[in-house]
């Protein structure tokens, strides 16, 4: 077990702990960009689209697990991020102008949704954003001029330097160049959490009442963590629209947001680790799920069969099991058994009992 002795702020607020922790995610890093060289195209496209939804559910994590404030309509401003991107490059932006540019402008849509939906909290604020999200699906349709309308739109090739980046033309570029986004996104909301206005949001989460009390502007932190969200959501968006190559209003329904919110779920509220295991379960279970049935029909000799709405069932039960087992999701699953294993043999059967995570000021709202 290590113990760290911190004798000033700057070792307090560091961006890695030690650097031990510091060497483990550089190793990461390396076997990550190395992936190309170990995976064929396949896998590597699939790496690539959990590396998207990973981004997409750091989005949320800022508002679900960082402030409190659970969204239902997140798909809409990945649908903002996608389509904005088209039409910026589309109007002969440079992509790394229009990428940030996408992700600005579903921050700033996100933002403005904010003011008068976080006049809301709990499940009024989830069935609000959930109504925007249905919403946004007719006004896709309605902007057909620049949408597409229900025949959607074909995303443009990138370019980078003159270099050509396409997602089926070459796959190891577009999925470096994913990687290099998700990256610095994650040192962002790292860092993020590290400044006054992080711990603003982590205030907000634990209690409103008290927040307000140490001084903190609830409704300016609310909105401004609304519109961070989706900026990253957005960026997300214009790599899933890249990715997709060809879309329509049909991939950012309402199954969309609830599936994220699911995924931050399953993985962990509340980390940027559990982010990245949400995305590793709802990228990879289809592809386990296929991998299981090829298995079985191979050895039983029955005929090659689907069945409907499998892989949503699969995962729901999934998210019940932690909900019931381990509401921390799988990184706080993780975080107990290494605890379990660095004070052993001195650790309690009874050390990670529940706690109620409400302050008596709470019950009143």
């Amino acid at each position: 077990m290590r113990i760290h002795f911190k004798t000033d702020y700057e070792q307090d607020v560091r961006l890695f702990e030690d650097n031990i922790t510091m060497a483990k995610y550089g190793l990461l890093v390396l076997l990550a960009i190395a992936a190309p060289f170990l995976l064929d195209e396949y896998f590597l496209g699939e790496l690539t689209h959990v590396l998207i939804w990973a981004l997409a559910g750091m989005g949320l994590m800022v508002l679900a697990g960082h402030t409190g404030q659970v969204s239902l309509g997140h798909g809409a401003f990945l649908a903002c991020g996608a389509y904005m991107q088209v039409i910026l490059l589309e109007a002969g932006l440079p992509f790394l102008l229009a990428l940030p540019l996408a992700g600005l402008f579903a921050g700033v849509v996100g933002a403005i949704v904010a003011i008068p939906a976080l006049k809301m909290s709990g499940i009024y604020l989830a069935i609000a954003t959930m109504a925007f999200g249905i919403m946004s699906e007719d006004i896709i349709i309605l902007l057909e001029h620049w949408t597409g309308g229900v025949e959607g739109v074909l995303a443009p090739t990138i370019m980078i330097f003159g270099f050509e980046v396409d997602r089926w033309g070459n796959p190891y570029l577009f999925y470096w160049l994913v990687l290099v986004v998700v990256i610095l996104a994650t040192l962002g909301y790292r860092n993020l959490l590290r400044s006054p206005t992080g711990r603003a949001f982590t205030a907000i989460r634990d209690s409103e009442v008290s927040a307000r009390a140490m001084g903190v502007n609830v409704a300016r932190y609310k909105t401004l963590a609304f519109g961070i969200s989706c900026f990253f959501t957005g960026l997300a968006g214009a790599l899933l629209g890249h990715f997709l190559t060809a879309f329509n209003y049909e991939a950012f329904l309402i199954l969309i947001s609830i599936q994220m919110l699911l995924m931050v779920v399953v993985g962990g509220l509340g980390s940027i680790h559990g982010a990245f295991f949400g995305a590793i379960v709802v990228g990879f279970l289809p592809l386990v799920i296929t991998i299981v049935r090829e298995q079985i029909t191979a050895l039983t000799g029955a005929g090659n069969y689907s069945i409907p709405g499998l892989e949503t069932g699969i995962f729901a039960m999934i998210l019940i099991a932690f909900i019931i087992i381990e509401p921390m999701g799988i990184y706080g699953r993780w975080l107990k058994i290494r605890t379990w294993w660095e004070l052993f043999p001195l650790a309690r059967k009874d050390m990670f009992r529940r706690q109620k995570s409400y302050l008596k000021t709470e019950r009143m709202r």
